[in-house]
């Protein structure tokens, strides 16, 4: 069974490991049932939180995550999806405006057959659109009963004090939680996101501790990597003609060794990290099969030796992320060269594409 933490200062105790439910709908396992069985198995061990998003199989994660919740299972569930990403054809069908926050967490809803979503989160910022906007909005639905708390995911620090200053000078609901990316090959967040998390009191419920499958054993220098989607969807993060995912290569390889000399699973050793750092309240697992998630269930009960985590260290140093695309998010002034260039033509705020994940 999983332990219980804290969820920031909101009084909710959540399991330290959250299921996300990505990978359940045409995007991954397309078995409904298959991914009901997932759901229920995580439930039995302790899991009490659960994370999806409205553009995750075009709403067919929801679809299933709400079928896996009916029959009296929801009561007892921390229950959290994600908007702003497009859902659909229409331009309208996207973002962070006031006009498809309405939208978007009806239809959200409708899928997960609730009345209430207990943490609904921006899923990635949008610099066009004015935050207090945002915010406005999602204060409006937590008044309405609709939505309980509100969060954040891949924000940069900056925007996240922002979204402090923003509800504390115009009455708004606080944002009480951050998801962004952390693993041991993704660490930028340990210089400035996780700092700020604990000074404001927010939780922190990162993705992707596997760093998108990297430390799940299946990638070995001088094998070829497994066929994915994801690594179809983003060569950047896998081609391993990349300089940067050369570099992951090799330091997957010390990772690999390190775990056989502590007597752990490479993804054992993984989560653990993520797990053990003082901000991080809960580590989103993503499996796609029954088998994915016995393979990380028992991560929730390791501890690291501070050996361990010294030589961790040696390998990727702390606040190092080894290939800048595993981010999740490239800020127009870094996306958009019209931003750093005078006299050039105006500026696009949608350059640069931004993962959903």
């Amino acid at each position: 069974m999983v332990d219980h933490r804290p969820f920031g200062r909101t009084g909710v105790q959540i399991s330290s490991l959250t299921l996300g439910a990505m990978n359940f709908g045409q995007r991954g396992n397309p078995d409904h049932e298959d991914g009901i069985r997932i759901i229920h198995r995580a439930l039995d061990e302790g899991i009490n939180a659960i994370d999806t998003a409205d553009v995750y199989s075009h709403g067919e994660s929801e679809q299933i995550v709400g079928k896996a919740l009916a029959g009296g299972r929801r009561d007892d569930v921390f229950l959290a999806t994600k908007f702003h990403g497009q859902v659909g054809e229409h331009p309208h069908h996207r973002g962070n405006s006031r006009r498809w926050i309405f939208r978007a967490v009806e239809d959200s809803l409708r899928r997960l057959g609730t009345d209430w979503i207990d943490l609904y989160q921006v899923h990635r910022p949008e610099p066009e659109t004015d935050f207090d906007e945002t915010l406005g909005a999602l204060s409006d639905l937590v008044r309405q009963g609709k939505v309980r708390y509100l969060g954040t995911s891949t924000f940069e620090p900056s925007a996240i004090v922002e979204g402090q200053w923003t509800a504390q000078r115009r009455g708004r609901e606080r944002v009480v939680s951050e998801q962004p990316p952390y693993s041991i090959l993704a660490r930028g967040i340990e210089r400035e996101v996780l700092p700020v998390a604990q000074r404001h009191g927010l939780a922190v419920i990162p993705w992707s501790p596997l760093a998108g499958g990297w430390l799940s054993g299946r990638h070995q220098a001088g094998v070829d990597g497994p066929v994915s989607r994801r690594a179809d969807r983003f060569p950047a993060r896998f081609d391993p003609a990349v300089p940067a995912n050369a570099t992951k290569l090799a330091a997957v390889g010390e990772l690999t060794a390190l775990a056989e000399e502590a007597g752990l699973s490479l993804i054992h050793l993984a989560i653990a990290f993520v797990l053990q750092h003082p901000a991080v309240t809960s580590a989103i697992i993503g499996p796609r099969t029954l088998a994915h998630l016995e393979s990380q269930l028992g991560a929730a009960k390791v501890t690291l030796s501070p050996e361990v985590l010294d030589r961790i260290d040696a390998i990727v140093p702390p606040g190092t992320t080894l290939n800048p695309a595993d981010a999740g998010y490239q800020p127009p002034s870094l996306a958009d060269p019209a931003h750093r260039r005078r006299g050039g033509s105006a500026p696009s705020h949608l350059a640069g594409a931004r993962e959903v994940r």
